[in-house]
């Protein structure tokens, strides 16, 4: 397997629909960006649950699972499920994020998502990110939505069991989900290890990307 090198990355900008879906889909990457960037600005855009104790939990996972970073994170007050009916107000919070920056990385979920919110965020990160790198994670869940991933990033044996520490210390108003536990984050982690010969990994598809040859 060819490993690619992605240069220098300064700053990246995380889309979500839910608190908690960034750490699920990319929390490991986020705490390896974290620990090898130092002076990383992490910019977030989450779409609902501003009204809600879930904002706070979101803020402070987040400061964890980017420790060092200069991190920008809002929380909108949409409603949860119903995100396509407010399509105006989604366009215009990823075009906000889009104007307040130049991200060397963009975070959005998959296109292929089970869920109505992740799916309209997929659809318009791309509409907005035009030029950029954008890393589609997937969120697990009880929908058999699991995608066939393009692009990999390693964890450690040690990131991948802080991620699930972090995320069962920091989202208590999930721990009643019966997949919302250390067992869940863990076996994903270590089956995309084995698609790309790591102890443990995290997965994104990818809609295009150009590769130079002999320099950075």
């Amino acid at each position: 397997m060819l490993t690619l090198h992605t240069g220098g990355v300064r700053e990246v900008a995380l889309l979500a629909a839910h608190c908690d879906d960034l750490a699920i889909g990319a929390g490991g990457t986020l705490l390896a960006l974290a620990e090898s960037v130092a002076g990383l600005r992490v910019r977030a855009l989450v779409l609902s649950g501003g009204d809600t104790p879930r904002a706070a939990e979101e803020h402070a996972a987040l400061a964890d699972f980017c420790p060092g970073a200069e991190l920008e994170l809002t929380v909108l007050s949409l409603p949860d499920g119903r995100t396509p009916a407010h399509w105006d107000a989604v366009k215009s919070a990823v075009a906000g994020l889009r104007a307040a920056g130049e991200p060397d990385l963009v975070f959005a979920p998959q296109p292929g998502d089970a869920h109505q919110d992740h799916r309209l965020l997929a659809r318009l990160a791309p509409t907005e990110f035009r030029d950029h790198l954008i890393l589609g994670y997937e969120i697990v869940k009880w929908e058999t939505d699991t995608p066939r991933p393009t692009l990999f990033c390693p964890l450690s044996p040690e990131l991948a069991a802080r991620k699930a520490e972090l995320l069962l210390k920091h989202y208590p108003s999930q721990r009643d989900r019966d997949w919302f536990d250390e067992q869940t984050f863990l076996a994903l982690a270590r089956l995309r290890g084995v698609q790309c010969r790591s102890a443990y990994a995290e997965a994104f598809v990818i809609d295009k990307a150009t590769v130079t040859f002999g320099g950075a």
